[in-house]
């Protein structure tokens, strides 16, 4: 691996100081050559702060907002700050998702199916956003690092911590509680991002010198994972499933979704031919895609359409971010042909396998809750078949559940041969997760029965959990 200093673009620095959050809170406003747009911005939520209606609310009342702005072009190809550039990515985003998704909210608000979008994006809006997402090397689309979540927060107390309970968003869609619940408890979970880049970091040099122990810097790794499971389960209160359908139109991207889009939106006086972005999701955060690479659990991804979905979701990502984790598969791979697992097995290290296995434990937790997320957040509220993603709602995760218990098995099979493990707590993690392998497999099994007979419903797919003992919200 390179120095961490490699990995930054100065908004963010993937490093065990910052993790993947930016290395200073986002600007909260843009500056006030771009008043006319900021003021949009504030008018546009469906429900303002003062509980009036916004733009959002009224139908077609976004056209006649976006006719009177300026075109700030020029302004945005002279600015050279990333954080200005950042934020000015962020509003252009959010007006782009706006404009052309408004008609398919009204329609849902109408009669519970998604409307066909706008497909024409004016130059005066296209253009700058078009400018700006070239100057940070990504996809001119509403996106989760520097739109939508990680670049949207702003501390309601500036001293306090990035509790989810202390931050809003710049920027809204709904401008109700729930979706800022819903973006902000992902920046809460990124806190510990840190933690978890820093004991990757730490195994890697460990490894290579050869002379520093490793396990205390895979047990940093877990409990730095327990931490963002804790998290992750207060999403059941940070924001209620039944109004998910309140913004979630707001973040779907034009691939994958063809009903909404067609194929594609032309962006004006850019492009003569339309375009196709995925949309924003949860699966471009990094922390999971990093564990996987870490743990080598890609090596067990299956070779299919789902998993070909997965990695293009990957293109989504700053290119730090994304030079960070091709380094760090680069890194994995020459450490040993079967990754992390096998060179542990070659150390004889029953310990640092039984960490190992409590960090698979813990992405499993992460996946199945996001799993039952899905099936009520999502399949609950909807039979529209796509994620905002642009990928199959009932396949794609229980796709990588199937990958993480490929790999316990695995590692389970390694720690056999190795033998005990010497301290208590890693001989408790490798047993629990001997004797309870079976049971995961078995309900992935009976959830995947319940989707192939076609008429299931979500609460039965669901109950599943409860009744094998994994109700995320126990």
């Amino acid at each position: 691996m390179k120095h961490s200093e490699s990995y930054t673009d100065g908004f963010f620095a993937v490093s065990g100081q910052h993790g993947f959050l930016p290395v200073q809170d986002p600007l909260p406003v843009l500056p006030e050559k771009y008043a006319d747009l900021q003021k949009v911005l504030d008018a546009m939520p469906v429900v303002l702060p003062d509980g009036q209606p916004g733009l959002l609310h009224t139908e077609g009342a976004i056209l006649q907002a976006v006719d009177r702005l300026g075109d700030h072009f020029d302004a945005v190809q002279a600015e050279t700050e990333i954080a200005v550039q950042q934020a000015l990515f962020r509003s252009y985003g959010f007006l782009t998702s706006a404009y052309l998704l408004e008609p398919s909210f009204q329609q849902f608000r109408k009669d519970g199916t998604y409307g066909k979008a706008r497909r024409h994006l004016p130059a005066h809006i296209a253009r700058p956003f078009c400018e700006v997402s070239d100057r940070l090397g990504v996809f001119p689309w509403l996106d989760y690092h520097y739109a939508y979540s990680l670049g949207n927060y702003r501390r309601i107390n500036p001293r306090g911590e990035l509790d989810w309970e202390n931050l809003t968003m710049c920027n809204r869609f709904s401008g109700q509680a729930d979706e800022v619940g819903f973006i902000m408890l992902h920046v809460d979970i990124n806190r510990f991002s840190a933690p978890l880049v820093g004991s990757i970091l730490g195994t890697l040099d460990a490894a290579s010198k050869g002379n520093i122990p490793w396990h205390p810097f895979l047990e940093a790794n877990l409990n730095a994972m327990k931490k963002v499971n804790a998290r992750r389960k207060e999403m059941w209160k940070a924001s209620r499933w039944q109004h998910y359908n309140d913004f979630r139109v707001f973040i779907m991207g034009v691939k994958g979704n063809h009903e909404i889009f067609g194929d594609g939106v032309f962006y004006e006086g850019v492009w003569d031919e339309p375009k196709a972005f995925r949309g924003q999701t949860g699966a471009q955060d990094d922390i999971i895609p990093m564990q996987d690479i870490f743990t080598g659990l890609v090596r067990h991804y299956p070779e299919n359409d789902l998993t070909r979905y997965l990695l293009d979701l990957r293109l989504y990502r700053p290119l730090c971010v994304r030079q960070f984790l091709d380094d760090l598969s680069e890194t994995m791979a020459g450490l040993h042909p079967k990754g992390l697992p096998g060179w542990l097995k070659d150390q004889k290290d029953a310990d640092s396998l039984g960490f190992l296995l409590g960090i698979l434990e813990e992405i499993y937790h992460f996946r199945n809750g996001h799993w039952q997320f899905v099936q009520k957040y999502i399949m609950s509220n909807t039979r529209y078949s796509q994620a905002t993603g642009g990928t199959p709602i009932t396949s794609w995760i229980p796709n990588q559940l199937s990958a993480v218990l490929n790999q316990m098995a695995e590692v389970i099979d390694f720690s056999e041969q190795v033998g005990p493990c010497r301290l208590e707590s890693t001989q408790l993690l490798t047993e629990r997760n001997r004797n309870l392998l079976d049971t995961k497999k078995k309900l992935l099994e009976g959830q995947l029965a319940l989707l192939h007979r076609g008429d299931f419903t979500p609460d039965s797919v669901y109950a599943l959990n409860q009744e094998f003992g994994y109700a995320d919200t126990e």
